[in-house]
């Protein structure tokens, strides 16, 4: 049955001429009503489930990103998506610039080749930087390793300093510059084992170049040189677990990453060095350890 054969619609052909016009706007009403109704509840039931697609995706990506994290596979943010208006617009601005690039390049074909032979070891380097500054700012990023203390004495210039001499499994011994003259008596420092952070930016000290810094135990009361485990060697390496060491050839002080990381460097109940309650080991061997400090600061 259609709406012509229905007896309303019959009905309604023998009403008179004006009641037949109230009838016809109050049926066009009614139908618009209806279908402003039907449209609104559409809207509603699909903005809910865009909603809670949404959530779904993002849990997803969040958990996706934690994996890579883990894995320390680096996280490169990606710009917005851009309008539909906005595209076209930068599509279609950019094809005479294209075009005039295109002409220029035609033009000097031999200045534009020599440019791009000195930028690319250049590019290459920099996009080597940009991956590793991309990078997750965690331990990981830190050249932690096991060294020997071979001799130390006091700073020319500083009552304060220690100047070290370390073996970091090196060809050479590191020269380190350390303000550890009121916790350490010298004699403790000659021919002692330790753990050293070896890839901090050399910076002089009172004149003194130090090129790693040893790590300690520390309170303001108390600081103490944490212990490699027994049979560990210089330049042994050391992990934690979970973090898979891709140290920085280099820490850029701009970055601040050991600023950010150190926080999260402590020992725990059992004297053990920790980096967010992970142990600091060295594999095969055992873990780094404080003398007797426990839950405090290790830096």
């Amino acid at each position: 049955m259609t709406l012509f054969s229905s007896p309303f619609f019959r009905t309604l052909t023998k009403v008179p001429y004006s009641r037949k016009n109230l009838a016809y706007e109050r049926l066009e009403e009614l139908t618009s009503l209806f279908i402003e109704k039907r449209n609104r509840d559409l809207t509603v039931r699909l903005t809910h489930e865009n909603a809670v697609l949404r959530r779904q995706v993002d849990e997803q990506k969040g958990l996706l990103t934690k994996l890579e994290v883990r894995n320390n596979i680096p996280q490169i943010p990606r710009p917005p998506f851009p309008r539909a208006a906005g595209a076209s617009m930068c599509t279609s601005a950019s094809a005479p610039i294209k075009a005039e690039a295109v002409e220029a390049t035609e033009a000097k074909p031999a200045k534009a080749t020599k440019k791009e032979k000195k930028e690319q070891p250049k590019k290459a380097s920099g996009d080597a930087n940009q991956a590793k500054e991309e990078a997750p700012v965690d331990v990981s990023r830190l050249d932690f390793r096991v060294g020997r203390i071979i001799t130390a004495k006091k700073h020319p210039d500083a009552d304060s300093l220690y100047v070290e001499e370390v073996d970091v499994g090196e060809e050479q011994p590191r020269t380190v510059v350390s303000g550890l003259v009121k916790f350490v008596p010298i004699e403790q420092m000659q021919n002692r084992m330790a753990v050293l952070l070896c890839n901090l930016k050399p910076a002089k000290m009172r004149g003194v170049t130090s090129q790693a810094m040893v790590m300690c135990a520390s309170t303001p009361e108390k600081v103490e040189i944490l212990n490699p485990p027994a049979g560990a060697l210089p330049g042994d390496h050391v992990h934690v677990e979970g973090y898979p060491r891709n140290p920085d050839s280099v820490l850029n002080p701009k970055h601040k990453i050991f600023e950010t990381v150190a926080p999260d460097l402590k020992t725990d109940g059992n004297k053990v060095a920790t980096y967010k309650g992970v142990a600091l080991q060295v594999p095969g061997k055992g873990n780094v350890t404080a003398p007797s400090l426990t839950g405090v600061q290790v830096k």
